[in-house]
């Protein structure tokens, strides 16, 4: 049976998906379990029977006989728990007599031409939200002990070669059930690549403002992977794992990229047999996890994409990329482009009046920026870090007239108004906690654990919830605010909810971060036409699942644009530019210290959402010069950002000297192309760059966007037209191959911009 290029052979029990360049195949082992056959490049169509030498069929005498064996060393699709295989399991379940053994017996399939929407968690779509004309296959397996069903969803976004899969869990028995791990993906695959390599391991780790570092190791035997326990995704892991050739590059090598869309705890592991086999999981990680399953009740899971690339990293990335932007961000600002701000939280801290927002927005507004975000500090008498979180009602001592005068001035002058909420956060020394603290997430009779002198809310509860939704809608329609910066700002310690009995404990964290997105989902309802940018810690919870939610997330609370280019370059790998919030921050960096040229600040803070951090009011004239012509340059190149194909060309990690990377049209017309130099050395060479990216058969024309050198003795004259800065005209196959001469810049940190557009012969 073939619908919407899924086919079933039934004959030979195959079941497989196509995308345009891949294949994902499963197949139904001995009758009676589905196992994993085969997930690569794109193949034809044929009997695949040949493949179960690998997968001998036993009889059903002799898998009685060795039925531990089978179980031990077959590819399983969705493995279950205690039935022999010595691997890591998908799924645990505890029944009333306090087993644990899950048998997962293939029952049957679906074929649906949309792909349903998860109930109350971030999911991918078809065209939009509700036109989900994206072809899903839908596997039912069943432990008939437990009347347990299991549901696999397998969703094919055929041009972006990603597959969705998420799981549905149905207690079709008469007693209550306890699922205690429900992974939401699994897959026994090689451990080596085509050509017989082993593959590696690629995650991305960090810390508090050093986040998005690439890491690759060998897959040991054993079991290795990264996570989160502390309630959210987090700065130090990211839930994504690649299983990758070895040497793979941007162009060559086979990757394995998978992605979880969800913001709470986390597990991705690589399980690697004696066998040389490996088996990828992902999912909800069991720590402090579990879930009182009645009879006739659902949970759901949430989703994991993955996609295969032959052709290197940057195939991968691209996929993630149009994936995201068309299939996961919503509302109406999924494809605008977002307004220039500026945050005054580096200008003024929590030492700011009207007055003082006021002076830094008229000069912005001369500058060519568009909105003023309001940072933390305008709430209840919150002048410090230690009160006031959950007060959300304006300080009128600190603001006079309000919200309403602050936002009419700035709206009179043709700003935009943004402002700052912890929501999910409360000071003990607040008005909040002096009457609920019961709300807060604490272990009765045990003093709590602070971070930043603050607590956790608990949005598990609906109450709770009710009582932020109704503080934030108040300040929202008090002015007219255009943007939200929702921060998240610790982690979750000493768990324990008061609206949870006992035996059911083990289910705050996942509603906490249910109780998140049922949050977003309100305000976004409530206000529609509101940008919402998410943050915690600065990328502790940059994740997919954040981004079903807002189009943009703060990448790193560090805007030293030195450090920001391995902390880009790794989102990037990931993530859309168009998601990445990036800044022009001041210098020396109030993180690091550090001082680069603002041009270079600015070229940086390009490839991303743009906007600054600093006072500006004390900036000299030529950084004010300087200012309009970085937003004057973001208006005429943030369509190319924000929807075009993005091009790694040079790490600086890798080769220590410069950093380089360029995002081309989706019809190779044009191409904005960023180098770096960031280390400089007594005569260093030029640099030739080959240009990936590019349609080989079109003529282009090369112009340099900014002719400064920054060498002294050899400024050159500013050019009078566009066609004087045009440095050459060659096809895109001589661009890719030659490459482009880049000269030596003079100092440390300097970039230069070249923009590449085609020209009719």
């Amino acid at each position: 049976m073939t619908k919407n290029n899924i086919l079933v052979d039934e004959a030979q029990g195959i079941l497989r998906l196509d995308t345009a360049n891949t294949t994902y195949a499963m197949n139904i082992s001995n009758g009676l379990y589905l196992g994993h056959f085969y997930y690569g490049a794109k193949i034809p169509s044929d009997d695949l029977s040949y493949k179960r030498a690998l997968t001998t069929p036993m009889s059903e005498e002799a898998l009685k006989k060795d039925f531990c064996v089978y179980m031990d060393s077959t590819d399983f699709e969705y493995p279950g728990w205690g039935t022999g295989d010595s691997r890591e399991g998908a799924i645990k379940v505890r029944d009333g007599n306090g087993v644990t053994r899950t048998n997962l017996l293939y029952k049957g399939y679906r074929i649906s031409s949309s792909k349903a929407l998860l109930p109350g968690l971030p999911s991918t779509f078809g065209t939009k939200p509700g036109e989900s004309e994206v072809p899903t296959l839908q596997i039912d397996l069943e432990d008939p002990d437990t009347g347990l069903l299991v549901t696999l969803f397998y969703s094919a976004f055929y041009e972006e070669d990603v597959i969705a899969r998420r799981v549905e869990v149905r207690n079709n028995g008469k007693e209550d059930l306890v699922l205690e791990r429900v992974l939401s993906a699994s897959m026994d695959m090689p451990a080596v690549d085509r050509d017989g390599r082993d593959f590696e391991l690629l995650t991305f780790y960090g810390i508090w403002a050093r986040e998005f570092t690439r890491d690759v190791r060998a897959i040991g035997f054993g079991k290795t992977g990264v996570q989160s326990i502390i309630g959210k995704t987090n700065n130090k892991n990211q839930p994504f794992l690649g299983i990758m050739s070895k040497g793979t590059t941007q162009e060559q090598g086979e990757i394995y990229g998978l992605q979880f869309l969800y913001s709470g705890n986390f597990a991705s592991y690589v399980e690697k047999g004696p066998n040389r086999g490996i088996r990828v999981s992902m999912g909800i990680h069991p720590e402090e996890f579990s879930w009182t399953l009645a009879p006739g009740e659902v949970f759901y899971a949430p989703e994991v994409v993955m996609t295969y690339s032959s052709c290197g990293l940057g195939k991968m990335s691209r996929s993630f990329h149009d994936l995201f932007r068309k299939h996961l961000i919503r509302g109406a600002w999924k494809d605008k482009k977002r307004p220039i701000l500026i945050n005054n939280w580096e200008a003024t801290y929590f030492d700011f009046d009207t007055e003082k927002l006021l002076s830094i927005a008229k000069k912005a507004k001369e500058c060519g920026i568009e909105m003023l975000v309001m940072d933390d500090g305008w709430f209840g008498k919150r002048n410090d870090p230690d009160s006031s979180l959950g007060d959300w009602w304006v300080n009128e001592e600190k603001l006079q007239g309000g919200l309403a005068r602050l936002g009419g001035e700035l709206e009179a002058m043709g700003m935009k108004f943004g402002i700052w909420f912890e929501p999910e956060m409360v000071s003990p020394d607040s008005e909040l906690y002096r009457a609920h603290p019961d709300y807060a997430i604490a272990v009765p009779g045990r003093e709590p654990s602070r971070s930043r002198n603050q607590l956790v809310l608990d949005v598990s509860r609906e109450d709770v919830r009710d009582y932020i939704f109704t503080g934030m809608s108040k300040v929202l329609k008090s002015a007219k605010i255009s943007y939200v910066k929702w921060d998240m700002n610790r982690h979750l310690t000493d768990l324990y909810s008061a609206a949870l009995p006992a035996g059911r404990q083990g289910e705050l964290l996942h509603r906490f971060v249910l109780g998140v997105y049922d949050l977003q989902e309100r305000l976004l309802s409530a206000f529609p036409d509101l940008l919402l940018e998410n943050c915690s810690s600065g990328g502790a919870r940059f994740d997919p699942g954040m981004l079903y939610y807002s189009p943009q997330i703060w990448t790193s609370d560090d805007t030293d644009a030195y450090e920001r280019i391995h902390v880009q370059e790794g989102a990037q790998t990931l993530y859309p530019l168009s998601s990445l919030g990036a800044h022009v921050s001041v210098c020396p960096n109030h993180v690091t210290g550090r001082i680069v040229p603002f041009k270079t600040r600015g070229h940086i803070a390009l490839a991303g959402t743009f906007g600054y951090e600093l006072d500006i009011t004390k900036l000299s004239s030529e950084e004010h010069e300087m200012i309009r012509q970085q937003t004057a340059m973001y208006h005429e190149y943030n369509d190319l950002i924000r929807t075009g194909d993005y091009y790694r060309i040079a790490s600086y990690q890798e080769n220590g000297f410069y950093d380089c990377y360029g995002v081309v049209s989706k019809d190779k017309s044009e191409m904005l192309l960023t180098f770096i130099h960031v280390m400089n050395q007594p005569c260093m060479p030029e640099r030739w760059i080959c240009i990936k990216g590019l349609d080989p058969e079109k003529l282009y024309a090369v112009e340099q966007i900014d002719d400064s050198t920054e060498v002294p003795s050899q400024k050159a004259e500013k050019a009078s037209s566009d066609s004087d800065r045009v440095l050459c005209k060659a096809h895109g196959a001589t661009l890719a191959n030659a490459g482009l001469v880049v000269p030596c810049r003079y100092g440390d940190f300097q970039s230069v911009l070249y923009r590449i557009r085609e020209v009719k012969e």
